[in-house]
């Protein structure tokens, strides 16, 4: 039985490549790097930034690395009022609501990012509790932030779905043991069902969805 929904942020509740993008496209430029859609899908999207900034930009110090990466944010924050709610997501979450089922946020953004989306959706107190990899200790793909959601909702891994529109994520979830749904916003299905997602959607209105959560 079914009785909690886990959420990602980026590209699962809302389309956010599109201003991540343009970011990071704005950041490396100066460093030789042409950021181009299929770069940033292979190498960008999903990621944590100290890992991104480590690759690409390896010889700065920590200190300065943690200063761009906060002007990219502030960036990425300054764009988010273009921001809209993938298709059924609403519907989703209250439908799940009335069947007294728990949504909860799990995502590697930083809490600021993350606040920021929810509330440029109009979602704010939909989300409880709103899961951060800086507060897991590890961010996706590994398990922790999956993990330390079910210990808050107290419930185990099998009652809950995840959905997910990364490998990264559904990596972490699944590596959490929770069946997760890939949200096919960005990355091919049969990438996503390959990574280990058991149903792969293109957003949250498909009929197959609710029927299967709900009967």
């Amino acid at each position: 039985m079914c009785r909690a929904l886990l959420f990602d942020l980026d590209g699962t509740i809302s389309e956010t490549d599109s201003i991540h993008h343009p970011s990071w496209a704005e950041m490396l430029a100066p460093r030789g790097y042409d950021v181009d859609w299929p770069f940033y899908e292979e190498n960008i999207s999903g990621r944590l930034n100290p890992e991104i900034v480590s690759e690409f930009m390896p010889d700065v110090s920590e200190e300065e690395g943690r200063r761009l990466i906060e002007e990219k944010e502030v960036d990425f924050r300054s764009r988010v009022h273009t921001l809209t709610a993938t298709p059924g997501l609403r519907e989703l979450i209250g439908r799940g609501r009335n069947a007294a089922m728990c949504i909860a946020l799990v995502t590697n953004a930083p809490k600021l990012n993350a606040l920021a989306v929810i509330n440029a959706l109009g979602l704010e107190g939909d989300f409880d509790p709103i899961t951060l990899a800086e507060d897991a200790g590890a961010g996706k793909p590994d398990p922790a932030p999956y993990l330390m959601a079910l210990e808050y909702l107290d419930i185990p891994p099998t009652d809950a779905v995840a959905f997910e529109d990364s490998t990264s994520g559904i990596k972490s979830a699944t590596s959490a043991g929770i069946p997760t749904v890939g949200v096919a916003s960005t990355h091919d299905p049969e990438t996503l069902s390959e990574a280990g997602a058991f149903a792969v959607f293109r957003d949250f209105t498909d009929p197959g969805l609710a029927s299967m959560l709900f009967g």
